[in-house]
């Protein structure tokens, strides 16, 4: 029985969750300790995993003071005459294996949704996928997305499964700055992982846990993403998808799904449309001169247009109409689902970007701490190893964002001075209430 099912969760329960075995293991299986004396693979584990939580601003100096505090040491019983220095905490992060931090990352997210009960899982089975950005002077970062601005800007691409992430890439190469190269990568890596994960289950006979992941994902997305050349290589794959469309995109209908005397009144929404239709998309074509232009073409692959308006704006006089009324269009290839699922799924993409502004706001997303590619894509998987923490804390406990991250930390100190009395050979039980 999972020891998070029926009694909330405490700190010193999360952090007994992440098995040390596992960081042994990877440090004998990945390159992550090769060349280094002191900081080793887990040992910056734990640096950072505590390092984010305790400090409103991370930073390569305060990593330095992190580590040599004794407190830290003394909560993950590291020897105490240990000491590092800033220059070596960046060189180790500029050359330090990403995959012992991504192969953490995945056993702990695998591990978490196993708490999903079955309600959950259905009702998390939408895998909400957007991109979120973060800015460093060109002058500094080594590689990133060019903005001509005197800035460069690093893309996370997130899939949010509504409780905890299930992946991210890390772009920096100009090629990404458009979300329609960069989500579908996104999508296609967190699809070879479901499936390579429901295989490995089948063929261990874990039939419990293969039955639960049986119903197809749904990705949602917004309008970043626009490529008909991508919708259709979605549906090729069997990958599902509701994205929200650019207003007015030229379409051919096929036919309509509305049936006589269906509810045109989805509660919130007014449904306007639900038919197949066919896109158009740009050919590239190159003249004589050697200019490109784009010739339209409909692609043949049929999708499925669900428009739906705001019924509060339907109220509004005709004279505002043209400002006031919002319609949202819908593209999709989910056939077996109503209009109003679909509207409604679509919603539940908002939950990523509150993870969001929970990542940058309270785990201090937005500060890079290595400029180098290298350290970039281990502070993100650490970030969101540390965001699956709090999260799991926040659901098990009914607690907000916030004082989820702070209760967190509050604990943490405690459980650090527990341990110092306990060392010092005091009673803690005389300083803390139990």
């Amino acid at each position: 029985m999972s020891p998070f099912k029926d009694h909330k969760v405490s700190v010193s329960e999360l952090l007994s969750f992440i098995p040390e075995a596992l960081l042994s293991h990877l440090s004998s299986t990945t390159k992550v300790d090769h060349y280094a004396k002191v900081l080793h693979g887990k040992k910056m584990f734990y640096l950072l995993l505590y390092a984010i939580l305790d400090n409103d601003r991370l930073s390569q100096r305060s990593l330095e003071d992190t580590f040599n505090y004794s407190g830290f040491k003394a909560i993950f019983n590291l020897d105490p005459t240990e000491t590092v220095r800033r220059s070596s905490l960046s060189d180790r992060l500029s050359s330090i294996d990403p995959a012992y931090f991504k192969e953490i990352f995945d056993y702990i997210y695998d591990r978490f949704s196993e708490q999903y009960t079955q309600s959950e899982r259905e009702k998390y089975h939408l895998m909400r996928v957007d991109s979120t950005l973060v800015a460093e002077a060109a002058t500094k970062l080594k590689e990133g997305i060019d903005q001509k601005n005197s800035k460069k800007l690093i893309k996370y691409s997130i899939c949010f499964d509504g409780i905890f992430p299930a992946d991210v890439q890390t772009f920096t190469s100009q090629i990404y700055s458009s979300e329609d190269n960069a989500l579908p990568e996104a999508v296609f890596k967190q699809v070879q992982k479901e499936r390579e994960q429901n295989t490995f289950q089948q063929n261990t006979f874990q039939q419990n846990t293969a039955q639960t992941n049986e119903a197809e994902t749904i990705y949602l997305i917004d309008r970043g993403l626009q490529s008909t050349r991508t919708l259709k290589e979605f549906t090729e794959r069997n990958i599902k998808f509701v994205i929200r469309l650019k207003q007015n995109r030229k379409y051919e209908s096929i036919h309509s799904l509305l049936k006589d005397n269906q509810e045109l009144d989805l509660g919130e929404t007014i449904l306007l449309e639900d038919s197949l239709v066919h896109l158009y998309t740009g050919v590239p074509i190159k003249n004589k001169q050697g200019n490109i232009h784009y010739k339209e073409e409909k692609v043949e692959t049929p999708f499925r247009l669900v428009i739906v308006r705001n019924k509060s704006d339907a109220n509004k006089s005709d004279a505002n109409k043209s400002d006031a009324e919002k319609q949202f269009w819908f593209i999709t290839n989910v056939l077996d689902l109503t209009a109003k699922q679909v509207a409604d799924s679509y919603r539940r993409r908002w939950d990523i970007e509150v993870f969001f502004r929970f990542i940058k706001q309270e785990l201090n997303v937005n500060h890079l701490v290595s400029l180098s590619k290298n350290g970039i894509q281990v502070i993100i998987y650490m970030s969101l190893i540390v965001a699956m923490l709090v999260l799991l804390y926040k659901k098990a406990n009914n607690l907000g964002y916030k004082t989820a991250k702070r209760r967190v930390v509050l604990q943490l100190r405690e459980l650090i001075t527990t341990i110092m009395i306990t060392l010092a050979g005091g009673d803690p039980n005389k300083v803390f209430k139990t």
